[in-house]
């Protein structure tokens, strides 16, 4: 009995031990072909020819001032930090007030306005992408700078909601009401009692609203104009656009994209780890 347990025992130690293998492998596999993917981006951006060799000929950093002066990415780079932080700034204003509402009190309708709260996290942007550009068109809203703010708010709002909510309803009540018997309004409750607390939240939905405005193709890709245009949407037109450029200086276009997103998660990091943002909440209204 005692060796039939113990075989039993070794064959479920191996088959956990086949299966971490398994997933470290894979992993390893996976990012082993992304990094080698951004180094052959990286490497031909900074290659002055490159075919059929392992590296290529020279190096070079004319292309990244060729893609600078040709796609304008002063401007475009400009255009894309008051988008990013137009939408942040908004999306916190609305946001937070708003989880507030949802996560404090009880109203008729309640599931279905949260619901449609969530609804543009749920759904393909170019589902609601289209009709929405179509409105802007006819109200002069399309190809300005407010109309591709407006287009990267709509999904970036649910974020702030998403993740505010939570962290609202783990703060107690009973500070709150403190609060007010002591002759606080609601203004003033709210910034010195629940803004300290919220924070973590805060800047975790920030992170979340500033990646995916970044990275957010589609709505403003439908929106923009020639001078309204973010970086990623400046990197499709200069692969698609009609006429032929070279692949170095498309490449150093996407390195300069990659390292944009990089610098602003880094800023963002600086500021809140994502890892800790469940604990650090939690520890607030013990310590209050």
């Amino acid at each position: 009995m005692a060796a039939n347990t113990s075989s039993q025992g070794l064959q479920v130690n191996w088959w956990s031990r086949a299966w971490s293998a398994a997933v470290v492998g894979f992993m390893t596999f996976f990012l082993v072909n992304v990094g080698l993917m951004i180094a052959s981006v990286a490497t031909n951006s900074l290659g002055r020819r490159w075919f059929g060799t392992l590296l290529p000929d020279g190096f070079t950093l004319d292309w990244y001032s060729s893609a600078w002066k040709e796609f304008q990415l002063g401007d475009v780079l400009l255009v894309t930090m008051e988008v990013v932080l137009a939408v942040v700034v908004l999306a916190v204003v609305i946001g937070v007030p708003a989880a507030y509402t949802l996560a404090r009190r009880e109203f008729r309708g309640k599931k279905l306005l949260m619901g449609l709260f969530l609804l543009p996290l749920m759904i393909p942007p170019i589902t609601y992408g289209i009709p929405m550009a179509t409105v802007m068109y006819q109200t002069h809203l399309a190809g300005t700078l407010p109309g591709v703010i407006i287009a990267n708010l709509l999904p970036a709002l649910p974020f702030v909601i998403l993740v505010m909510t939570p962290f609202i309803e783990q703060i107690d009540t009973n500070l709150e009401a403190a609060a007010r018997v002591f002759g606080a309004s609601t203004l003033r409750m709210f910034w010195h009692v629940l803004m300290p607390l919220l924070m973590p939240g805060i800047l975790a939905a920030s992170l979340l609203v500033l990646v995916r405005t970044i990275a957010m193709f589609e709505l403003t890709f439908l929106t923009a104009g020639p001078d309204t245009q973010t970086l990623v949407v400046a990197l499709y037109y200069s692969v698609f656009a009609a006429g032929v450029r070279p692949s170095q200086s498309i490449d150093a276009m996407a390195m300069v994209y990659m390292v944009v997103t990089l610098i602003w998660l880094l800023i963002a990091m600086r500021f809140v780890s994502p890892t800790q943002l469940v604990s650090r909440v939690r520890e607030h209204p013990q310590k209050a």
